[in-house]
Order: structure tokens, then C-alpha cells, then sequence
């Protein structure tokens, strides 16, 4: 992770934009309330899609934009929007894009957030499709009642920076662990705002859940997250943890060929291959837990899937786990359980095993992903229980109550 920045100072290249975008539409992230949206709709920001640009396309109201861009203030204030997360939890981060936004971006922003309670949250007035407008006395009149000028700052009034006019990213680490579930973005005084990224990890209310209902305990969106792996050529190994179905090969963790790959391969009398190398990637549960399924999804991969994989437990607390990232996972054999052996592999196929956890009722708080020799993978899911509620084989037979080691805080 890179250094924080002193207050409002962007931070260059952060790790947190391998983390899920919170905000995006395609996780359920929704503009609640804008100022005004007179050249393009506040919409935009949130689309899961670059930014765009058309050198000869108009609308009625001005140059065509692929972003939010409010008319050029003549009356006192300043424009502001107000997003709904589709992902709520610990926001880590954000990316604050003006690409091609050359002449017409804001020259100032801050961002503040709030954790609101979803029936407390006022009936906002349906935004519909919008272009040359400005808020209605309705709009303000609902949007009042959150009082969002009061929320906290998590970034603080800050220029920003215009880089190249496809990549103009301005980055902000953001150090809070708590949970968020609405941000309001201020424009200082008007201009444009290309996307809005908000990078974080999610959080799960686990009191809340059906105890007798498996749940995906690696799932970003409830508070997964990678720790560690061995390479990322093409893909990070959080996208495998994200929302949905993947979408493309580029949506997933893939590597880098493996040079030490043997000229000719060979296959042990199981099918298997031979090689010396192979991949992976540690990641953190959302909650301790008992895994009882794990499903594997290569369907995009469809001549670049790994050969075989493997899936392996442990239990760690927030030191250990500490410790083996400067360590760089070289955490001896017998710390790690056998959740899947050695396993085939097909491409471009969705893979659902049953874990060994089911006879070994083994809480674990971390699993490691091993594939081989390499490849890529769309889609992970560790399908289980909580570690305080897990259901014994058959299900007829009572409840069995778990316990981790002293010091591990499930909320990290």
C-alpha cells in the first residue's frame, strides 16, 4: 500500500484500485440527488465503462460529454451530488477521473461520507433521465433531510490535477475503518467529473443471515479480500472474489505464462500434469467459517484456464497474518488444511466441489488458491458457514458452535 498522503495531497498509483468499486453502477450504486445536470447527467459517473469521448458529437444542450458536467454557475454556491453505494462497507479510496475534461473540469472537489440507516433514508423524487436541468424545489425539499453538508470529510477541498486527456486520475487513500453507505461528491464552484470510483471493502451484517443458508464467506461485498499472491499479469485476484457473474476474460485473475513450464508435457497417471510451478493467492474470509462448497469459474477462459487446481485453509490472527505478508506467505505445510485436492480443471466451464470441510468441520479464516502451472479463473466462491453456526452432515443432527484463536478480529 502506498504511503498516506498529507491532507489532500493525490496519491499516485494506490493499491486500493484493485479493491471493488462500490459505487458503480453495476454493483447497484445510484445518484440520489445532483444540483444540477444541464451537459450530462450525474449518471455517469457511476457507469462500470472508461469514459468515452466523440470529437464531433452535440446535444441540444452543448458538446456531447461521458460524464457528469453542470452548466457554468452565474448565482452563488456550488454544484454537488449525492451517490447511494451499492456496496456498503470501508471505503479505502478514490479515483476522482476528469478524462477528457480538458477545459470544462472542476477545479476543486471534496468528498464527504455518511453510514445511514436504510429506513431513515428519505423518499428521494425518481431522477429518470436527465439533461439540461437543474434540481427541482422537490429535489431539494427531500434531499434536506439528510443534512449531508454536516456529513464527515474524507477528503477536504483539493484541486485537481488534469494529466493526459484520456487518463486524468486523481487518486485519495482514505484511512477510516468505518462503514459508509452514501458519499457526497462537491464540485468547487461547477465543471466536470468524468467517473467517480469508490474503492473499498464490504461489510456484511452476519446476525442478520439465515443460519441453515450456506453464504459465500470469501465475497468481497461481505469483506473478503486478497492478502497475497504469486502473480497478476493480467487480472488481480480480488476480481475473482467480486460481484456477480464475470463478464469478459479481462473480468478475473489471470498470470503470466510460466517460463520453467517443461518443454513437453507429460501427465501422471491420473491425468494430471507434471510441472514444477504453479500460482496462487491467499485470501482473507469475510467471516471465519466452515467452508462446505467451493466453486470454480473458467468460463471465459477458454485457452488460457489452469491445468489443475488445489484449495488449502488455515486459521490466523490479525498478527500472523501481518506477518506472512512481509513474509510473502511462506507459511509452513502443516498451518494449511486440504479444503479440495489436486483437482482437473476444464476451460471455460463453472466447477462446484464439495469441500472436505464437510467431514472435517474445520474453521478456517484464510484460503489459499494454488493453480497449475498457471492460466486465469473468473469467478471464486467459498460457499459455508460462520464459524459460530455451522450445520453438521446430515443436517438432522444439531447445530456444533466454533471457536478461533484469542486475538483475531473478524471485523478487519
Amino acid at each position: 500500500m502506498a504511503d498516506l498522503p498529507r491532507e489532500g495531497k493525490v496519491a499516485r498509483s494506490p493499491d486500493f484500485i484493485q479493491l471493488i468499486d462500490m459505487a458503480s453502477e453495476s454493483v447497484g450504486g445510484k445518484i440520489l440527488f445532483a444540483t444540477d445536470d444541464f451537459f450530462a447527467p450525474a449518471e455517469n459517473l457511476l457507469k462500470s465503462a472508461g469514459p468515452r469521448f466523440k470529437e464531433r458529437e452535440f446535444t441540444e444542450f452543448g458538446k456531447w460529454t461521458d460524464g457528469w458536467e453542470t452548466r457554468r454557475r452565474r448565482v452563488p454556491g456550488h454544484d454537488w451530488c449525492i451517490v447511494k453505494l451499492g456496496v456498503q462497507g470501508m471505503i479505502r479510496g478514490f479515483d476522482v477521473d476528469i478524462s477528457y475534461f480538458t477545459g470544462d473540469y472542476a477545479p476543486r472537489i471534496s468528498i464527504q461520507a455518511a453510514n445511514l440507516e436504510e429506513e431513515k433514508e428519505p423518499e428521494m423524487p425518481q431522477r429518470g433521465g436527465r439533461a439540461g436541468v437543474a434540481a427541482t424545489p422537490a429535489e431539494w425539499e427531500a434531499v434536506a433531510q439528510l443534512r449531508s453538508d454536516g456529513w464527515e470529510s474524507l477528503v477536504p477541498m483539493t484541486e485537481l490535477r488534469p494529466g493526459k486527456p484520456a487518463s486524468s486520475h486523481n487518486y485519495f487513500l482514505v484511512n477510516s475503518l468505518q462503514k459508509w453507505t452514501h458519499v457526497r461528491l462537491n464540485l468547487f464552484p461547477d465543471g466536470g467529473v468524468a467517473r467517480l470510483r469508490v474503492y473499498g471493502i464490504g461489510h456484511k451484517d452476519w446476525t442478520a443471515t439465515d443460519p441453515k443458508e450456506p453464504l459465500d464467506l470469501a465475497a468481497i461485498a461481505c469483506g473478503g479480500a486478497c492478502v497475497g499472491f504469486s502473480d497478476a499479469r493480467f487480472g488481480h485476484p480480488n476480481r475473482m472474489i467480486g460481484v456477480g457473474q464475470p463478464v469478459s476474460v479481462g473480468d478475473g485473475w489471470e498470470t503470466a505464462r510460466r517460463p520453467d513450464r517443461p518443454p513437453v508435457l507429460q501427465s501422471d497417471e491420473d491425468g494430471v500434469l507434471r510441472v514444477p510451478g504453479h500460482e496462487w493467492a491467499v485470501f482473507r474470509l469475510a467471516h471465519p467459517g466452515v467452508i462446505t462448497q467451493i466453486e470454480i469459474d473458467t468460463r471465459y477462459f477458454k485457452g488460457n484456464a489452469p491445468a489443475s487446481c488445489s484449495l488449502d485453509g488455515c486459521v490466523l490472527t490479525t498478527q500472523e497474518e501481518e506477518d506472512m505478508i512481509k513474509q510473502k506467505w511462506d507459511l509452513p505445510a502443516h498451518r494449511w488444511k486440504a479444503l479440495l485436492p489436486v483437482t482437473q480443471l476444464s476451460p471455460g466451464e463453472s466447477h462446484v466441489f464439495d469441500s472436505l470441510t464437510l467431514e472435517l468441520q474445520d474453521v478456517v479464516t484464510h484460503a489459499r488458491l494454488t493453480i497449475a502451472p498457471d492460466g486465469g479463473v473468473g469467478r471464486l466462491r467459498l460457499r459455508g458457514f460462520p464459524s459460530s453456526i455451522c450445520l453438521l452432515r446430515p443436517r438432522e443432527r444439531p447445530m456444533m458452535r466454533f471457536s478461533v484463536k484469542p486475538g483475531f478480529k473478524s471485523s478487519l
